[in-house]
């Protein structure tokens, strides 16, 4: 097969490459130029040069074609504009997610498809199965990659079964360490190279530094709610269906001012994220608080001292119906339907056991123990014996 791969400069696509080339295919290499403005970016932690240069040395030293084709235009509409649309909102968005559906799977593999490839390959810790349905259709099946530590399934959770069935994840089996090791090997440039963190094209510049840029700092107060706050103790009332008790489990509470007390000032309520503890600049407590609710028509952050402060925690959370995607369509859940599941609402999170429900009134995922800093924006993701099954949007 002819297979283009996403080489990013970084050790684990240079490995990919290597491993696809071993098995005999036809390997071409295209290195993404993805968005990045130097005005808002430490240029010297995002080289993006060099990152293609070593890319370019990996693909000499395989002997592969190399080619270097600029997405920036596109990446900036499709994520970072995004981005700076759903921080405005008070939502928490996921690039790295948008990135994979909209760009690599999308547009990119377009481009590999153009220069007649069969498949594209990337340096993504995830697994690829497939089966014949009764119909005699092909099945795919996105696997969690072996390396528990890097297992990056969740980042691929918006694709679809045509996307997965021109996919390729050469290093799924392997575990991080062997990967290094196989480059080290071969002599690689990149197979000492670290881990590239967070968007590149941030680096490592605050976020609120970065969504300064386009979003305007507005003066807000930092209200603290206390734990003796009285919706904290209420019994649970008394449910007449499943669905009004998952409405109830899934609400945010809504705090006002009067609800607490004034204990700082911040920058604009839309440069923080709910859980966060960092950068808010409260002193004067025995533990850090964190983020619990932001009222973005009043510009208030309200924050909770402690880890495990009540109002960081819910059971259930819902994802509105058009905003439920199944990589595995042939398991949709129907009005009335629910299933076992475990599900995780962050990159790395542990997988928690949860229930899925499915009402015309939206759709809920019902976790066994509360889970901390659920916030809008973020995409949850279920799985089933270690299958990504599907992903939604948290409303």
């Amino acid at each position: 097969m002819k297979i283009v791969v996403g080489l990013s400069g970084g050790v684990d696509s240079s490995v990919a490459a290597y491993l696809l080339q071993q098995q005999g295919h036809e390997v071409v290499a295209l290195f993404m130029r993805n968005w990045n403005d130097a005005s808002v970016t430490l240029e010297d932690e995002c080289p993006w040069i060099e990152d293609s240069n070593d890319a370019l040395m990996v693909a000499q030293k395989l002997g592969i074609p190399y080619q270097v084709i600029d997405m920036s235009d596109l990446y900036k509409e499709r994520i970072v504009d995004y981005m700076f649309a759903e921080y405005e909102k008070g939502r928490t968005p996921n690039p790295d997610v948008l990135c994979n559906r909209e760009v690599k799977f999308d547009v990119f593999l377009d481009t590999a498809l153009s220069l007649g490839a069969d498949k594209v390959a990337t340096g993504h810790y995830a697994r690829l199965n497939s089966f014949k349905s009764e119909e005699g259709k092909d099945v795919y099946q996105l696997l969690a990659g072996k390396d528990v530590n890097k297992d990056q399934s969740y980042f691929l959770c918006q694709l679809n079964q045509d996307q997965l069935s021109k996919a390729l994840f050469p290093i799924g089996e392997l575990t991080k360490p062997e990967v290094r090791e196989i480059a080290k090997e071969l002599g690689l440039v990149t197979a000492d190279k670290k881990d590239s963190q967070g968007l590149c094209f941030i680096g490592k510049v605050s976020l609120p530094t970065f969504l300064q840029q386009q979003l305007v700092p507005k003066t807000g107060e930092i209200v603290e709610i206390f734990k003796d706050f009285e919706p904290f103790h209420q019994p649970v009332p008394v449910f007449s269906s499943k669905v009004e008790e998952l409405e109830y489990l899934s609400a945010k509470i809504r705090y006002a001012k009067s609800d607490g007390k004034v204990i700082g000032r911040h920058q604009g309520a839309q440069f923080f994220t709910i859980g966060q503890s960092k950068g808010l600049g409260i002193g004067g407590h025995k533990e850090s608080c964190f983020i619990v609710s932001r009222d973005m028509e009043n510009n208030i952050v309200f924050v909770g001292e402690g880890k495990n402060f009540p109002g960081l925690y819910r059971k259930a959370l819902k994802i509105e119906n058009p905003d439920v995607h199944w990589l595995r369509e042939d398991l949709r859940l129907k009005n009335g339907d629910s299933m076992k599941v475990e599900a995780r609402i962050r990159y790395r999170q542990t997988l928690e056991p949860a229930t899925l429900y499915q009402f015309a009134e939206g759709f809920f995922i019902e976790f066994e123990t509360p889970q901390s800093a659920i916030a809008e924006g973020q995409f949850a993701a279920w799985y089933l014996d270690g299958e990504l099954l599907g992903s939604g949007v948290i409303a």
